[in-house]
């Protein structure tokens, strides 16, 4: 029987991209991030990722929209654009 995961403790990245269903290379790409990148420790060349770092580095991320809003967000970046002018 496979064992859940703990609410605690640190993950290598194989374990990590298991947890959070991402790839071990997109997570290596966020650990080089240059604007928010994932917190990690190198243990002897072992990098390691702490469950509450990684679960409060993804909150970063959260989307919350209400009901409509993509329409409206949408709507506004189309009427930005300037219609296409066709050569004739």
């Amino acid at each position: 029987m496979e064992q859940p995961f703990s609410k605690t403790g640190y993950f290598d990245l194989q374990a990590l991209a298991a947890f959070s269903c991402c790839s071990v290379r997109w997570l290596r790409d966020r650990l080089a991030d240059r604007t928010y990148p994932l917190p990690y420790h190198r243990v002897d060349g072992k990098l390691l990722v702490k469950r509450e770092d990684f679960d409060r580095w993804i909150d970063h991320y959260r989307m919350c929209h209400q009901p409509g809003e993509l329409d409206r967000l949408v709507d506004e970046m189309l009427q930005g654009l300037s219609p296409v002018k066709r050569r004739a």
